[in-house]
């Protein structure tokens, strides 16, 4: 950064290649992104100076790492800021069609934006209609976007008076009250309270679809005013909506909730409860193979698998310090009077962690004997509210394959490493190939939400970024997004579809050896501290079958699916054959179903299509004659004629390398 910037006359830009240009003093992104290239000014919706979001307008005075931000930008951002511009206009559509309504918030979201708002019009369906058409109407205006700088002060009173939004001015005098400046954008007559940055002007909205309403409560407060809440998604282009609705329409076909129905795989019930499926014969085939893949590498890996109750009495959790901070998301306690009149309460299980400490304390421990790899496919419970619950993905009752590696402070770089490698295992094997990496860090200036002392946070940041810089992934940070008892790591996986699910996590615990008082006599005789490390690869058993299932739309690779084979004999004269193939395939430990119905083959080829059975054995009177079997793969079609040894070699080979 260079000094003097009053009299700096040029600035030296570095872009993202690391390459450098010279600018004169006060160029704007746009300038540069010109400069670059037409198409390049075209796509540009903002600019980054030195890694911070600015708008294209901002003049460039020192010099600076540079990059121009489109809407394909790979970290997202590109979409975030023309979604968020988007609920700006599409606020000022509303407006202009609604006068008088007022704004709460509106962000952009994974999937679009939304905005809360306050008015006396019940909006429709139809009302949705109206409102693109408006906001299309504001594109083509190409209004420009501009932003002005106010004391908190000044803007209190712009919007109590020139535009008398209540909601803004309560943003200003509580959220900001220790702010000094802020900023509002303007676009012709409207304007919102906001950060930025922003597009230059709205003709860059060329697509939108506005996709629901549902209500909602000012800042999330139950108490507080009741609003409408529309949720929408813009584009730069009418292609990129079409592939977008595309790609919704595919998200419904793929819905685990859909499929989990039509394979038969799990229910939901409201006679058992809100959020607690219930998994049936096919599911619970495929959740079994899982778990069983996953204790078998952890076996290789020195994991010793332990079993804790479903409850535990509410002290241990208040020793944790999981109650009663995380109260709202968990069940009420359970109440229980002895024989002798005294109370005792319990909890259903909301962590595995406090047992799994209990279990490590329950004897002295040697540095010897550290590390200690304790694992547990252990159900817990929390109390989601009930607009939140989505089937298998978000759920009351689920199971985690938690584990918990007590082990020295020399020891905690190394396994770390190894619980990301066994992460990285499990999702290549799953086929989730496109894995984003989180570093979760705690935010240093709001010290009081977390656990343990700076120093202790420091030291395993250290070691958390160590880790992950050994084993060579490339990761974003996110500060203030730690646990309460230490950093993680966490990984988000993106389907089929190019949606984003967080799944696996690994996390450094400094905090809760003190809280257990657990500690390993050391090499010199004395009393230690071990440190922890939580890891699930998995997360939720519930949550990652039902992702895979949308990821795979129910076409599961051969060692996971529930039926592995159909045998679809052609004829009544087959059927001794067939049961014989059927018999030596249950023999050879593949889960196979025979057809004995006395329907067409067509029809029985089509059902178990539909059933999404990896193969068809068909087998006709030549097949029965020459002791051989038709073989065709689903969505594949025939394999050709093999016999009965080399088909089921075949598919054991697949079984055996999960391909």
């Amino acid at each position: 950064m260079s000094e003097n910037n009053d009299v700096q006359a040029t600035v030296t830009i570095t872009f993202p290649d690391g390459k450098s240009r010279s600018f004169p003093s006060g160029v704007t992104g746009y300038d540069i992104a010109q400069s670059i290239g037409r198409k390049l000014a075209k796509d540009a919706l903002a600019i980054s100076i030195d890694g911070k979001p600015a708008d294209l307008s901002v003049p460039v005075r020192n010099d600076a790492g540079v990059e121009i931000i489109t809407f394909d930008h790979p970290n997202g951002i590109g979409r975030d800021i023309f979604w968020h511009s988007a609920s700006h206009i599409m606020a000022q559509a509303i407006e202009e069609l609604f006068p008088g309504t007022k704004f709460g918030a509106g962000p952009a979201i994974e999937q679009g934006f939304y905005y809360d708002i306050a008015s006396e019009h019940r909006f429709t369906e139809n009302d949705l209609q109206a409102i693109e058409r408006k906001m299309l109407e504001i594109g083509k205006r190409a209004l420009p976007i501009q932003k002005e700088e106010l004391t908190r002060e000044d803007a209190i009173t712009y919007f109590s008076s020139r535009r008398s939004d209540p909601y803004k001015v309560e943003i200003l005098e509580d959220t900001l009250k220790d702010t000094r400046e802020v900023s509002i954008y303007h676009q012709g007559e409207f304007a919102d309270l906001c950060s930025g940055p922003h597009l230059m002007n709205t003709a860059q909205l060329k697509a939108v679809k506005l996709t629901n309403i549902s209500a909602s409560f000012w800042r999330g407060d139950a108490s507080r005013e009741s609003m409408q809440r529309i949720y929408g998604i813009a584009f730069p282009s009418e292609k990129l909506l079409k592939e977008h609705l595309a790609r919704i329409e595919e998200a419904k076909k793929r819905d685990h909730r859909k499929l989990g129905a039509e394979l038969e795989l799990f229910m939901l019930s409201q006679d058992v409860g809100s959020g607690l499926p219930i998994w049936l014969p096919k599911g619970a085939i495929i959740r079994n193979e899982l778990e069983s893949f996953l204790r078998e590498e952890q076996k290789k890996r020195g994991y010793v698998p332990v079993y804790t109750p479903h409850i535990g009495h509410i002290g241990l959790y208040k020793r944790s310090g999981h109650y009663p901070y995380y109260s709202d998301s968990q069940f009420p306690p359970l109440t229980y009077t002895d024989d002798l009149g005294r109370e005792e309460q319990y909890l259903l299980k909301p962590m595995n962690c406090p047992h799994h400490h209990m279990i490590y304390s329950s004897k002295l421990r040697s540095y010897r004997d550290l590390p200690v790899r304790l694992t547990e496919f252990g159900t817990v419970y929390r109390h989601e509210q009930s607009g939140e619950l989505n089937g298998l993905i978000r759920a009351r009752g689920f199971t985690q394959d938690d584990s918990h590696i007590y082990c020295r402070p020399d020891q905690l770089v190394d396994e770390i490493c190894n619980a990301i490698d066994l992460t990285k295992f499990v999702f290549t094997t799953l086929g989730f190939d496109d894995i984003e990496i989180r570093l979760s860090l705690h935010d240093p200036e709001n010290l009081e939400k977390y656990g343990g002392t700076e120093e202790v946070w420091q030291q395993a940041e250290k070691d958390i970024r160590e880790a992950a810089d050994r084993m060579n992934i490339s990761y974003i940070i996110g500060i203030g997004e730690a646990s309460f008892y230490g950093p993680k790591i966490d990984f988000i996986v993106r389907d089929a579809l190019g949606r984003k699910w967080q799944l696996g996590t690994v996390q450094v615990d400094y905090v809760m050896p003190e809280r257990f008082d657990l500690t390993y006599v050391g090499s010199d005789g004395q009393p230690h501290r071990p440190v922890i490390i939580h890891r699930a690869p998995f997360g939720s058993m519930e949550r990652f079958i039902g992702v895979l299932i949308e990821h795979t739309a129910g076409n599961f690779p051969l060692w996971l699916a529930p039926v592995q084979v159909a045998v679809l004999p052609i004829s009544e004269e087959t059927h001794e054959y067939a049961d014989k193939v059927h018999r030596s395939l249950i023999e050879k430990g593949i889960r196979a179903e025979l057809d004995l119905r006395s329907e067409k083959i067509g029809r029985k080829i089509r059902e178990a299509e539909v059933s999404k059975i990896p193969y068809m054995v068909i087998i006709g009177q030549k097949e029965a004659d020459s002791n051989t079997v038709s073989l065709r793969r689903h969505r594949k079609g025939d394999l050709g004629s093999m016999s009965i040894e080399d088909y089921q070699e075949k598919l054991a080979k697949e079984i055996r390398n999960k391909s």
